[in-house]
C-alpha cells in the first residue's frame, strides 16, 4: 500500500476532545480527513479509483451516489475497516497507515444501528467507555450527557425493541458522541425511517452537529437528504468523485452529465456544437431542437455537449411567447399534481417529420390557471438558465 510512514500518535486520551496534540507541541491540523489518491480494488475491479479530497474540522460533508458506486467502501476504508490498496488517509494530520480501526478517533454509526438488544440504551451508550476501562463514576456522567444531548434521558432503562426507529438512531448516535471522537461517520444513517421521520431527524441530526461542532462524514443516497442539511457534498459515481462542493453549487452548476442527471430533476439533450463565439454556445440537439446556451468559462472548442435544464426553469404559456432564442411549441402530455407544484410533461413540436421531444417542466400552484391536457402550449427557458457540459467519451 502506498503512503508515507506512519508518525504514531499517542493514545487518545479522555475526557480531551478529539486527537491530543504530540507533547502539546504540534499545530493544529488544516483537516479532520485528508484522502490521498485512495484506491480499492476486489477481484481486480476498481471499487474506488483515485479518490482525493479533505473534510475541514466542524464540517457536515455528505458522500452522496447510487447504490454500487463505492461510497460505502470509501467511508469503511476511512474507519479502518478495509485497507485501501493504494493511497493515504489522515485524520488530524496523522497517517492512518497500518492503524485499526480502534485506534482512530473515530466512531461509525451503521445505518442497522447494531444496538444490542438484551441491553438498555444506559448500557448500550456505555458499553464502548467500559469496554476501554473508563471508570464507573466517569462513565455513569458521560452516558447521562451523551442521551441528554439526544433527548433520551428519560428512556435510559428501555431496551432498544421499545423503542421507535428514531429513538433508536439517537441512541446509535449517542453511542457514538459518548467517545468524545474527531470524526462521526455516518452510514445511511436515516435509511431505515418513514419519509416524515426521516425530515424530522434530519433536522436534528443538522442541529446536533452544529451544536457539537463536530466533523460529520455521511454516505447517503438520498439527494434531498445531501443537499438539505451538507456543508459541502461529494457526488460518487462508479468509484470516483465527479464533482465536490456547496449544495448550491452541486444543484446550480453541475460539473458532469451526470451530476445533473442524479441530483434533482433535469431534462438533459445531447447537442452538435454549431457555433461558440461569445458568450454563448448556438446547438441543435439530436432530436432537431435549436439551443442556445451560456458557454462555460472553461469550455473547450470542439467539445461535445450535453444540456442540463431544470424542470423549474422552464416557462409554460397558452400564449405565444415574444423570446428570441428557446421558443418551442409543444403539446401537453400530462399533469402532474405534487402537492405544492404541478409537473407538465409536454411534447416539443421539432419538425421535419422528427418525433415530439419530452420534456418536464415545473408549476407552483399558485402561478396562473394550468393549460388543459392535450393543449397546444408555447415552452421558453433563458439561454442563462440551462447548462452545456461536455459529453463523458465514450
Amino acid at each position: 500500500m502506498l503512503g508515507s510512514p506512519m508518525v504514531q500518535p499517542p493514545a487518545l486520551q479522555q475526557p480531551a476532545v478529539g486527537w491530543p496534540l504530540v507533547n502539546g507541541a504540534a499545530a493544529p491540523p488544516e483537516y479532520d480527513i485528508e484522502l490521498r489518491n485512495i484506491f480499492k480494488m476486489f477481484g481486480g475491479q476498481a471499487a474506488v479509483r483515485d479518490v482525493d479530497f479533505q473534510v475541514q474540522k466542524g464540517e457536515l460533508f455528505s458522500i452522496l451516489g447510487p447504490s454500487g458506486c463505492g461510497k460505502t467502501t470509501l467511508l469503511r476504508i476511512i474507519a479502518g475497516f478495509e485497507e485501501p490498496s493504494a493511497g493515504e488517509i489522515r485524520i488530524a494530520g496523522y497517517s492512518m497507515v497500518g492503524v485499526p480501526p480502534h485506534r482512530r478517533p473515530i466512531n461509525t454509526v451503521f445505518q442497522s444501528y447494531a444496538l444490542f438488544g438484551h441491553m438498555n440504551v444506559r448500557d448500550n451508550v456505555a458499553f464502548g467507555l467500559k469496554v476501554r476501562g473508563v471508570p464507573a463514576a466517569e462513565v455513569q456522567e458521560r452516558v447521562k450527557n451523551a442521551l441528554k444531548l439526544v433527548r433520551l434521558e428519560k428512556l435510559g432503562d428501555r431496551h432498544p425493541k421499545q423503542l421507535s426507529g428514531g429513538q433508536q438512531q439517537r441512541v446509535a448516535l449517542a453511542r457514538a458522541l459518548v467517545n468524545r471522537p474527531r470524526v462521526v461517520l455516518l452510514d445511511e444513517p436515516l435509511g431505515a425511517l418513514d419519509l416524515k421521520l426521516r425530515k424530522q431527524m434530519q433536522v436534528e441530526l443538522s442541529n446536533l452537529q452544529h451544536d457539537l461542532g463536530i466533523t460529520f462524514v455521511m454516505v447517503t443516497h438520498d439527494q434531498e437528504e445531501a443537499l438539505s442539511i451538507s456543508d459541502r457534498v461529494a457526488v460518487m459515481n462508479q468509484g470516483q468523485i465527479e464533482q465536490i462542493g456547496l449544495p448550491s453549487e452541486i444543484y446550480n452548476h453541475p460539473a458532469t452529465p451526470f451530476v445533473a442527471d442524479f441530483v434533482g430533476d433535469t431534462n438533459l439533450f445531447e447537442c452538435q456544437i454549431l457555433d461558440q463565439d461569445g458568450a454563448y454556445l448556438e446547438l441543435k440537439s439530436l432530436t432537431g431542437l435549436a439551443i442556445v446556451a451560456i458557454k462555460p468559462e472553461s469550455w473547450q472548442k470542439d467539445t461535445a455537449a450535453i444540456v442540463s435544464v431544470r424542470p423549474e426553469k422552464i416557462y409554460v404559456s397558452s400564449e405565444p411567447i415574444a423570446q428570441p432564442f428557446n421558443i418551442y411549441r409543444g403539446t401537453v402530455n400530462n399533469i402532474l399534481y405534487m402537492g405544492n407544484h404541478y409537473h407538465l410533461i409536454v411534447d416539443l413540436n421539432t419538425g421535419n417529420d422528427r418525433p415530439a421531444v419530452r420534456i418536464r417542466a415545473m408549476r407552483l400552484q399558485q402561478h396562473g390557471e394550468l393549460p388543459r391536457f392535450a393543449s397546444t402550449v408555447y415552452v421558453h427557458w433563458s439561454p442563462d438558465e440551462c447548462v452545456a457540459l461536455a459529453r463523458p467519451a465514450v
